[in-house]
């Protein structure tokens, strides 16, 4: 058409194409293609909207010959067909239109093995030209096609009379030569599919749902349009949904891990304020109470044993000491006091602490020592006051027959302590209360409720964790609890290291 447009008005006349066709663009930039520019209708409506162009202001006339004839029907879906006279008879089997996004691939597939029967092959991405994505009706398929076809009925009744230019048609040229342009991508290598399959999670034959959701009809084909550049894995529906799955469990146990971290700064803050609280009562009422102490000693010493003030003053000195041990806690707890670190063995640390450890009648005693030369980066001090609580608290949870078992052994880059009792064990609603200062569940007189929190205190400023397993109920279960407390290990590498540096 571009020939003849110059053949009629001159090889210097400048020829645009004005159609719904986004691919014309490309066409039109081939060296033999004739045309200057491509406007698609959208562009087209934009252009005389610029320049103040309406139906209103223009005067009405005609196209210039030639005219098409059947090529009116050219933009409908099988139009080319009716345009060629070709014979579309199913018995003939001449001809094969395909249109759509997807029916057009399989139109291609099943060409090669037919091609021998079939004279043309019209296949259109979109549902003919009047569905072209440069169009800017609003109206459905089905009525535009019955727009241009009563349009053409309409010219053809009366195009008779105005055939002119079928000279200039049979003297054009309109041969047009190809580049051979290979685009065919090599089929990728059995494993490379097999990873990308892989990576989807479809590990196995089975796994290979070949639902169709991405676009294609089989996983496998989809594997090899991702290794092309052609596809993205996200594509997949059920390995979308099970991404989304996996994001979501990572979510709630994030959110598991906040909430966690929200209660351990509650504790701390608590912890914090009982810590200052604490250091002011400790200070005021420990000078006292050794006065009262001093004189309750005092006079259970000058009183007859068969007295009847005898029991009295003993309860007294008894009740007296309980409230200096209090105060003891509250002062360990409140300490300011800077630690001390050194290299610390902690295997050695517990065989010191039992060689003076009276071990209760009942109790049966089992230590186990898993890594030796468990060397940590502690204050001994305050590490021996964390297995004296714990060791302690083990023997009340008890209270008779059972048994103790004390465990170090070395865990990646920590030195670990494990004491383990087999007593009544920690209900379930009181695990997240441990920590807290004053929380006991003893009766009156077994307990301050410091012991824990003072070695939570601990552990935290050695850089360390603590942790517990328990079980109160006898139906899950062996009754009893395990402490794991964690502390940096000095590893025995990084020393060799550092005495070979100095």
């Amino acid at each position: 058409t571009a020939r003849i447009a110059r053949k009629i008005y001159g090889q210097e006349s400048k020829v645009v194409f004005i159609g719904p066709c986004i691919a014309k663009k490309n066409e039109a930039s081939e060296e033999d293609s004739g045309v200057d520019a491509v406007l698609t209708f959208r562009e087209l409506r934009e252009l005389f909207w610029l320049k103040g162009i309406s139906p209103e202001n223009v005067k009405a006339s005609d196209f210039d010959p030639p005219y098409p004839e059947l090529g009116m029907v050219f933009p409908i879906k099988r139009g080319i067909i009716q345009t060629a006279r070709i014979n579309e008879s199913l018995l003939a089997n001449e001809a094969i239109a395909a249109d759509g996004r997807s029916i057009f691939i399989e139109a291609i597939r099943e060409f090669d093995l037919m091609a021998h029967e079939i004279k043309l092959l019209e296949v259109l991405c979109c549902n003919g030209c009047i569905m072209g994505p440069g169009m800017t009706s609003k109206a459905p398929l089905f009525r535009r096609m019955s727009n241009v076809m009563k349009y053409a009925q309409q010219r053809l009744a009366v195009q008779d009379n105005k055939k002119v230019g079928n000279t200039i048609l049979t003297d054009s040229e309109l041969m047009r030569t190809y580049k051979h342009d290979d685009q065919r991508i090599l089929l990728p290598r059995e494993d490379q599919i097999r990873e990308v399959l892989d990576t989807m999670g479809k590990h196995s034959i089975e796994d290979e749902l070949n639902c169709g959701s991405c676009g294609y009809d089989t996983c496998r084909e989809h594997a090899i349009a991702i290794i092309k550049g052609l596809a993205e894995s996200e594509m997949c529906l059920p390995y979308t949904i099970e991404r989304l799955r996996t994001t979501l469990k990572d979510v709630e146990e994030s959110h598991r891990q906040l909430e966690s971290t929200q209660d351990a700064l509650m504790r701390a803050e608590r912890m914090a304020s009982m810590g200052q609280l604490s250091a002011g009562i400790a200070h005021e009422v420990n000078n006292p109470l050794g006065v009262v102490l001093l004189y309750a000693h005092t006079l259970l010493e000058e009183t007859d044993p068969q007295s009847e003030h005898y029991k009295d003053l003993k309860v007294i000195v008894e009740e007296t000491d309980r409230c200096k041990g209090i105060m003891s806690g509250l002062l360990d707890f409140a300490r300011q006091s800077k630690s001390t670190y050194s290299k610390t063995d902690l295997t050695a640390l517990v065989d010191h602490y039992l060689e003076v450890f009276q071990k209760p009648a009942l109790i049966e005693l089992e230590v186990k020592h898993r890594t030796p030369n468990l060397d940590a980066d502690v204050d001994p001090d305050q590490i021996t006051q964390v297995l004296t609580n714990l060791v302690s608290n083990a023997l009340k949870a008890m209270d008779g027959p059972g048994k103790l078992t004390i465990e170090t052994y070395s865990d990646h880059d920590w030195a670990c302590l494990k004491v383990s009792d087999t007593g009544i064990g920690i209900p379930k609603k009181n695990l997240s209360r441990i920590y807290e200062p004053f929380f006991t569940t003893h009766s009156n007189g077994g307990g301050t409720g410091l012991g824990l929190p003072v070695i939570y205190g601990i552990i935290k400023m050695h850089r360390g964790k603590i942790d517990v397993e328990t079980n109160d109920d006898p139906a899950v279960g062996p009754t009893g609890s395990t402490f794991f407390v964690r502390l940096p290990r000095i590893q025995q590498q990084q020393e060799t290291s550092q005495e070979e540096k100095l």
